[in-house]
């Protein structure tokens, strides 16, 4: 289905608890069941985005997963077949009275059966294919495309992926039946690329935050001064306040990593070191005495 917003599909707040996802659910599964709607294509839809919101929002890891990533991050990790996988509303549609198994065969496909994705029939899904897709920091910082080339059934392939703006390591990107062949009429499997970052010599990531080390000396640190820091969108200057402290984190707002799956970006942070010379000039030396006297 179309990524939509889980809980707007099934009308309910973001924190809503266990019970109120539950009755919710019930209450549309009701209305647009494909038995009491027969022959409605719109129903028929409904019951499968109802259906798909209630598998991730049931399932305490996937819907924490949800949150977490959004709904383009969440797709990104997650297939139809891991949605489902372990997906069982078999005993809740028999207190309704309705059918179970023939419905989801018939709008998932024939592969779903009550629990998680199989084939019937002597029909196997191919197996899924992972690899791991390297990036640089800046690209997964601004996003864009990357060429691909895997074995697939004795053959070299190539492909282009999208890399998400924001993606990071451990993210899994679902490339559709680029897996192994099914049998039997079964459908191929999915290519899974999993991301690694790599590291950046004037940075590091913490979350969809950025921070980079500055170095001032202690006339500086004591006074104040500006700085022109690097940044992932050029050059900036910065204002070292007076009689900072080593150690002290300065923000630019809106300087970090994309938001994955959301409007918004995290924010740099230029953490301030205080230089402590290994040798003096006898000037100044002769100048930190006279700081020293001076209580400095």
């Amino acid at each position: 289905m179309a990524q939509k917003d889980y809980y707007e599909v099934l009308g309910i707040k973001k924190g809503a608890s266990e019970d109120e996802i539950k009755k919710a659910y019930r209450k549309l599964a009701l209305k647009y069941h494909p038995d009491k709607n027969p022959g409605n294509k719109e129903a028929e839809d409904r019951f499968k985005e109802i259906n798909e919101a209630y598998a991730v929002l049931s399932d305490a890891q996937k819907r924490a997963q949800y949150d977490q990533f959004g709904s383009s991050g969440f797709h990104q990790r997650y297939s139809q077949e891991d949605i489902f996988r372990g997906f069982d509303v078999g005993d809740l549609f028999k207190d309704m009275g309705l059918g179970t198994d023939d419905i989801f065969s018939r709008i998932f496909g024939g592969g779903f059966r009550q629990g998680g994705f199989g084939f019937g029939g002597g029909r196997q899904r191919g197996e899924d294919f992972s690899m791991e897709l390297r990036v640089t920091f800046r690209e997964a910082y601004g996003g864009g495309e990357k060429r691909v080339a895997f074995m697939r059934n004795g053959k070299r392939e190539e492909l282009s992926v999208k890399v998400p703006a924001g993606v990071e390591s451990g993210a899994r990107l679902r490339v559709a039946g680029k897996g192994g062949e099914g049998s039997g009429g079964g459908a191929t499997g999915d290519l899974y690329l999993v991301v690694q970052v790599g590291s950046d010599p004037a940075f590091t990531r913490d979350g969809d935050d950025v921070v980079m080390e500055r170095t001032v000396c202690f006339s500086d640190a004591a006074l104040g001064t500006t700085l022109d820091v690097p940044t992932l969108e050029g050059t900036k200057r910065i204002k070292v306040p007076a009689g900072i402290q080593a150690g002290t984190k300065i923000r630019l707002k809106g300087l970090g990593f994309p938001h994955l799956g959301k409007a918004g970006k995290g924010d740099l942070y230029v953490r301030i070191g205080v230089a402590v010379p290994e040798g003096l000039t006898a000037e100044q030396k002769a100048a930190v005495e006279q700081l020293r006297r001076a209580g400095l």
